[in-house]
């Protein structure tokens, strides 16, 4: 590692740290990060799960893996003093942890809102800010939201979800202006359907619920998304990496949707 923190066989090379790493989306920006030569801390709650993204791309020497809970700004705190001990100063920061539960809205109950609200919108709040003042001591940085077509439009069933990444989405718009003249830009990316865990849970609601089998159930997900498919996790990914590099430099307080046109 060079005097500035980058690897010294890539002068680009920065520390990301990816929150909600260790499978689906998360796992997928990582390894694109790794491969695009960056150093990467993958963090999130299940640690078999980030010790199993440590090992994959072990021979790389650029993934370490850190436990967090975003929702806890103490463990954020802890977590993040962890990966710049391991990596260095964190200069990147993709905010990818989320839940989704659905309820119709008279049977949300208070709990299911608050916890919708401390994971996909106060996470972002603590791992942003926790991570900012070494964005700021150097004058660069890239600070990438994992929202949701639903930050983009509304989705029944799934209020509390929608209120919470339509938090990310105002969150993501303010920060970009506050920061724009210190180097740092701040992004959403917005994912449809897309084929990770989650999308399995809501297709075995699905079935649960209806009586569809699981191909019926994949294919009424699907169908909102003009191309009648899901979305890859590596489609996201690569939009992540894009809005990483110098070329999205002038890219800041944007909403990217990824979801086929879906949503315009």
């Amino acid at each position: 590692m060079t005097a500035d923190g980058t690897s010294a066989g890539n002068p680009a090379a920065r520390h990301a740290l990816v929150t909600g790493g260790g499978r689906g989306i998360g796992a997928a920006v990582a390894a694109a990060l790794i491969v695009a030569g960056h150093r990467v801390t993958v963090s999130g709650r299940d640690r078999a799960a980030l010790d199993a993204m440590a090992r994959l791309h072990a021979s790389s020497g650029r993934c370490r893996a850190v436990v967090m809970d975003v929702g806890d700004r103490a463990s954020v705190d802890r977590a993040m003093a962890e990966a710049r001990a391991g990596f260095g100063p964190i200069e990147m920061l993709v905010n990818n942890a989320g839940q989704a539960e659905s309820a119709p809205f008279q049977k949300t109950t208070a709990e299911l809102f608050d916890r919708m609200l401390a994971v996909n919108l106060g996470g972002v709040f603590h791992c942003t800010q926790a991570a900012l003042p070494d964005m700021l001591a150097a004058h660069w940085g890239r600070v990438i939201n994992i929202a949701s077509t639903a930050g983009l439009v509304g989705y029944a069933y799934v209020s509390a979800y929608c209120a919470a990444k339509h938090g990310v989405v105002g969150l993501t718009r303010a920060l970009a202006l506050e920061f724009a003249a210190k180097g740092i830009t701040v992004n959403a990316v917005c994912p449809g359907y897309t084929d990770t865990e989650i999308v399995a849970k809501a297709v075995a609601n699905i079935v649960a619920k209806t009586g569809r089998d699981a191909q019926q159930a994949r294919a009424e997900l699907a169908k909102g998304n003009p191309m009648r498919r899901l979305v890859t996790p590596q489609e996201v990914a690569d939009t992540v990496l894009w809005l990483c590099g110098e070329a999205a430099a002038s890219i800041n307080g944007q909403s990217i949707a990824v979801a086929g046109g879906e949503v315009m």
